[in-house]
């Protein structure tokens, strides 16, 4: 039996690399997953539910054909949260999704790494449309879907999640 291997492209902003995400990642990412910061998308996790979600965002990326980047500072190499392109079973459609871990937190790491993601859904992907779904009481991620000159279009009922707004992104010919 041979496996198909998945290449998870590489970008980078000024200060950041959005990269595959690696096993090194992993205490990064458990310690925010283990966090009351997760609250707003399904958390807190223990340690091994943690690994099965890093798991699944790898996965994501083989089904899909793209997925969610680890964000590391181009500088140190040091994990600041996962940031990209999701579009789950039981979700209404495709979206920029973003979580930035405590240390990144109020620098610009998830607006300057969800610019570098929405930017390859429409320049590499062909992407027209794109959303940000976004807890109502997620105040942080609402500001930033409105920064990025999303728009809230409409709420829906997710069944694990609640109510979550559905920010629509600017269309690619209307930011040129």
């Amino acid at each position: 039996m041979s496996g198909t291997t998945v290449h998870i492209p590489t970008l980078e902003t000024d200060r950041l690399i959005l990269r595959a995400p690696a096993l090194s990642d992993f205490d990064a990412y458990a310690a925010f997953r283990g966090s009351d910061r997760t609250v707003h998308i399904g958390g807190p996790d223990k340690r091994h539910e943690s690994f099965d979600k890093l798991c699944a965002i790898v996965g994501h990326w083989h089904l899909r054909g793209y997925g969610r980047w680890s964000v590391a500072d181009k500088a140190t190499g040091q994990p600041l949260g996962i940031v990209g392109l999701m579009y789950p079973d039981d979700w209404p459609e495709p979206e920029i999704a973003w979580s930035v871990y405590e240390p990144a937190e109020g620098r610009g790491i998830a607006l300057e790494a969800a610019l570098a993601s929405r930017a390859y859904a429409y320049s590499t992907l062909g992407w027209t449309r794109v959303v940000s779904c976004v807890s109502p009481a997620n105040i942080r991620s609402a500001a930033l879907a409105t920064r990025m000159g999303a728009t809230l279009e409409r709420t829906i009922d997710h069944p694990e999640i609640g109510k979550l707004g559905i920010y629509l992104h600017p269309a690619p010919d209307s930011m040129q």
